[in-house]
């Protein structure tokens, strides 16, 4: 099949979505890979490279093409996908990239307006013959370690303890609340450094994976009820429990001069761990990195891709972690995405099993129709027909559909539910979906990934509704 890899055009995504060699296994599959020129350029790798393995170097227009499979790290924003060389995409491609649909389906539904299939990679299962293809846990293993490298460039001390002619330099101290993958890999990571590590997180599996990693777990005694679900992230806690975790948290927190947050929950704002209260605790020169800025932060005082002092405690809210490890965080995305299309594609062209939890996992729609179970819930949506036994292996049919609830008009469209290309075979009483979650940040997912320790602050705008 065609496989498209345009150029990211976002001001901080260094990243591409196939390396070199992933386009070499991907030729070597038998497909056609399409490279935009440049588009590996950012993350060190030379569009030569490309072409040695077996790549098709192009302008955009010609690596979108009428058709194919179209690979991005980071789908482009709703105004960048109004130019015209994304008005190519239509019902013979598929779209692949984080959307994050969860929690702002913006882009989500813009793309599937143009009737493409698309495919969120955050929606990835996690389970156990899909860890190859987690895209959230290999970016997530690149921010717990950048994190830690920013912290130690900010906090005014050394984090290894060192015995010289001028004195014994203690090692630093660090906290890293939310041992999911960022958070594991960051405790690895400032280990490694020489720190001092603890290491915290509401599941009691955790606790076992902390201390794997070098640092001593935070014991609190507190009564965890369901902490954690059966897709291995945190449960939200009640008040009560949320106000005493955070009133045991704080000696931890202003004893340390780095501590480092990673709790994200899929689709909802990020939990608060870090009050006021807290950060007024640590000592002047302390750095915070909230690797959960994107949906409010971890910390109160968080801001997006910004620095807060306060009281001379540095909070860092950074959002492209993963860009800043261009090379190898494109290398891992690259073997995801391979595995990835080598699964929906097993045969050479894209089967749509719907019995399949991958596919129905990561699949957001095609056709203008929303399929995604917990999308359509969030969109109020009446639940889609299951496949037949055995369906699904065929590519979707344009005219079946899976219910006229689902489907959306193009922009454009006649008002009738036929759109301008020259569908017109649309059924009437077909309605526009309209999200309804509330707009965020879409992100580059630098946030763990999912483990949560603590409890769920609303996003502001959701209070109202």
């Amino acid at each position: 099949m065609r496989i498209g890899v345009p150029r990211q055009t976002e001001s901080k995504e260094r990243r591409v979505a196939v390396t070199p060699a992933g386009a070499a296994k991907l030729a070597a599959d038998g497909h056609q890979v399409n490279v935009e020129v440049g588009a590996g350029l950012k993350a060190g790798f030379s569009d030569r490279e490309y072409r040695e393995a077996g790549a098709v170097v192009d302008q955009r227009t010609s690596v979108i093409g009428t058709e194919g499979v179209i690979l991005q790290t980071v789908a482009p924003s709703v105004y960048d996908l109004s130019m015209s060389e994304w008005f190519q995409l239509g019902p013979a491609h598929t779209y692949v990239a984080l959307l994050d649909p969860l929690w702002n389906f913006e882009r989500a539904e813009a793309l599937l307006q143009t009737g493409a299939a698309v495919v969120s990679l955050e929606l990835i299962p996690r389970i156990t013959r899909a860890q190859s293809m987690d895209v959230l846990s290999s970016m997530g293993t690149v921010s717990g370690y950048q994190a830690v490298l920013l912290a130690a460039s900010r906090v005014p001390r050394m984090f290894p303890m060192l015995m010289t002619a001028g004195g014994t330099i203690p090692a630093a101290k660090v906290v890293v609340l939310g041992a999911g993958v960022a958070g594991l890999q960051a405790i690895a990571t400032a280990k490694r450094l020489g720190a001092i590590v603890q290491g915290y997180d509401i599941r009691p599996a955790a606790v076992e994976q902390i201390a794997s990693v070098g640092a001593k777990p935070i014991m609190l005694e507190l009564d965890f009820e369901e902490a954690e679900d059966e897709g291995g992230y945190a449960r939200e806690q009640a008040a009560d429990v949320n106000r005493r975790q955070n009133e045991a948290l704080l000696p931890y927190v202003a004893d340390a001069d780095v501590v480092i947050t990673t709790a994200a929950i899929p689709g909802a704002a990020s939990p608060e761990l870090i009050t006021t209260e807290m950060v007024e605790a640590m000592r002047p020169g302390s750095v915070v990195v909230d690797l959960a800025a994107e949906r409010g932060g971890n910390c109160r005082m968080t801001k997006p891709d910004d620095e807060v002092n306060h009281g001379g405690v540095i909070i860092l809210g950074p959002t492209d972690l993963p860009s800043r490890a261009a090379a190898s965080a494109s290398l891992m995305f690259s073997n995801n995405i391979v595995t990835l299309l080598r699964h929906l594609a097993p045969e050479g062209e894209l089967q749509w099993d719907l019995n399949d939890e991958i596919t129905a996992g990561t699949l957001i729609g095609w056709d203008r129709e929303v399929m995604h179970p917990r999308i359509r819930q969030l969109l109020e949506l009446p639940p889609v027909e299951a496949p037949p036994d055995g369906g699904g292996d065929q590519d979707p049919d344009p005219e079946a559909g899976t219910g006229p609830d689902a489907t959306i008009d193009r922009a454009g469209s006649d008002g009738d539910g036929a759109e301008d290309r020259g569908d017109d075979d649309r059924a009437d009483g077909n309605r526009v979906v309209q999200p309804h979650v509330d707009d965020g940040a879409s992100g580059e997912d630098g946030a763990d990934n999912g483990e949560d320790p603590g409890h769920q602050r609303p996003h502001p705008e959701r209070e109202q509704s």
